[in-house]
């Protein structure tokens, strides 16, 4: 097996070619994201088009992720050159579309001397600029500079997000989310999630088979109703930037921790984001924090990994992908996953579930168990949904995992999920034909050969409530 963490890689301008897209999908790419937030809607289709051409003639099922802009506050435009803003300083904050200096910041956000108090931060850029605020008199608010420094063009403006009026998606999410599910976008990830109704109104515009769902936990309500979320989400991406933000910055590692071991432990998988390999974006090789920083996340158990700027418009996309897969193979290869799925199954055991999710779950922890004891070389998970496959990844097993459907939809959506090699393979009509063709297409693809065990996982033809409720280890002759 080779590497089982995902890579998401983000495109733009430095990596649309095909020329560039065969070089990313050579250097291991799962998923590619589309960050909606730049950039024509024009521009996106056709890269997404360009993906499914070039993963269909590489024998690849490799997602598209669409990532929607979610509400922005900006402020007004600052003077040729910037301005500095003051470490101490006090400085004034401004309603309206007007421009912006040293002293006086307009931000277009109406209802600014209603929605803050005094002792909030306020975050000015990418967080570089932080302004605590002191007083609210008429129609500005007075701020002091905790952390100075240079602010240019129109920066972004955070503000508390428990307070801020904005919808969440906003209309122009809808739409976007309309046209990319029209598309056949394979994952839409929803901004500034707060609630789990956030995602239902992207899911209620996205046609009669929506893409699967992605929630950016990047706000302090977000990781409050983390547990409502993880209900009705497909997928999670930790979202460090904005979170980093949101909440104070010495909080982040810890939340990142928490929120993907509530990933794993639900079967939804989770996406570790922001300035993994930032330095890659003009740098021929990372600094060590940001290597110790994805070996800590692959430890953390996260499913996949994310490239932003570094592959968008970074010098040398390929190589930050060959690097990332490099560093996340090495920090597998300590990682106790032995370990890791005997506390899962403890903890599993302990939430007692019903129904059909009992039955997955007894199932896919004895197949994880099966496999160990008769050293089995392959797991295969028959899934017509994603659901057995997914099922059995949050075990974290060391024998190759493949995930085999009939809907390449769904095969795509496993590119995000831990250790999961997606097939696509027809429809069978009992579990006999079932086991002994989903094998024959493993063979086919090389995944395992003649003498090699195999543990076979799937829901019977017939089921009707979706359970996972086959198991069969099987040698290859």
């Amino acid at each position: 097996m080779g590497r089982y963490t995902k890579i998401v890689v983000t495109l733009g301008p430095a990596s649309e070619s095909v020329e560039q897209i065969d070089a990313l999908i050579a250097a291991g790419a799962d998923v590619f994201r589309l960050n909606l937030s730049h950039g024509p809607l024009t521009d996106h289709l056709r890269r997404l088009e360009l993906v499914r051409q070039r993963a269909e003639r590489a024998g690849r099922s490799i997602g598209v992720l669409a990532d929607l802009p979610g509400p922005k506050v900006r402020a007004g435009e600052f003077p040729p050159g910037g301005a500095y803003l003051m470490e101490g300083e006090t400085v004034l904050l401004e309603p309206g579309e007007g421009s912006s200096s040293h002293e006086v910041v307009t931000i277009d956000y109406p209802t600014l001397c209603d929605d803050v108090h005094p002792g909030d931060r306020v975050v000015i850029g990418d967080g570089a600029i932080l302004v605590t605020i002191e007083s609210v008199a008429g129609e500005a608010v007075v701020a002091r500079v905790v952390a100075g420094g240079r602010v240019q063009g129109r920066p972004g403006v955070h503000l508390p997000a428990e307070r801020v009026r904005l919808d969440t998606p906003t209309a122009h999410d809808l739409e976007l989310a309309r046209e990319m599910a029209a598309a056949g976008a394979d994952f839409l990830a929803v901004s500034f999630v707060r609630s789990a109704e956030d995602l239902q109104q992207v899911r209620d515009v996205s046609g009669s088979v929506p893409p699967r769902l992605i929630a950016k936990i990047e706000t302090a309500p977000a990781v409050a109703c983390l547990a409502d979320i993880l209900r009705v989400a497909d997928a999670v991406m930790v979202a460090r930037g904005d979170l980093g933000i949101s909440l104070p910055l010495e909080d982040v590692p810890h939340l990142q921790k928490r929120i993907i071991r509530a990933c794993v432990e639900a079967g939804v998988p989770v996406i570790t984001a922001t300035q993994m390999l930032e330095s890659m974006v003009s740098a021929p090789a990372p600094t060590r924090a940001e290597v110790t920083d994805v070996a800590n996340a692959v430890f953390d158990g996260t499913d996949a990994l994310m490239l932003s700027g570094e592959t968008a418009i970074g010098e040398d996309p390929p190589l930050v992908v060959r690097t990332m897969s490099r560093i996340a193979q090495r920090a597998e290869h300590e990682a106790d996953y032995a370990q890791w799925a005997q506390r899962l199954g403890r903890e599993l055991r302990a939430a007692a579930p019903e129904g059909p999710e009992l039955i997955t779950q007894a199932l896919s922890h004895a197949a994880w168990q099966a496999a160990i004891d008769v050293g089995a070389d392959a797991i295969v998970c028959c899934t017509r949904s994603g659901r057995t496959a997914l099922a059995m990844a949050r075990f974290r097993p060391t024998a190759p995992l493949i995930g085999i459907s009939p809907d390449p939809a769904t095969a795509r959506a496993l590119s995000v999920a831990w250790g999961v090699r997606p097939m696509t393979v027809a429809t069978y009509q009992s579990t006999d034909e079932l086991v002994w063709c989903v094998v024959e297409a493993v063979v086919r693809a090389g995944h395992v050969r003649s003498g090699d065990l195999v543990a076979v996982l799937a829901g019977a033809p017939d089921q009707v409530d979706g359970a996972t409720d086959v198991l069969r280890v099987v040698r290859i002759t």
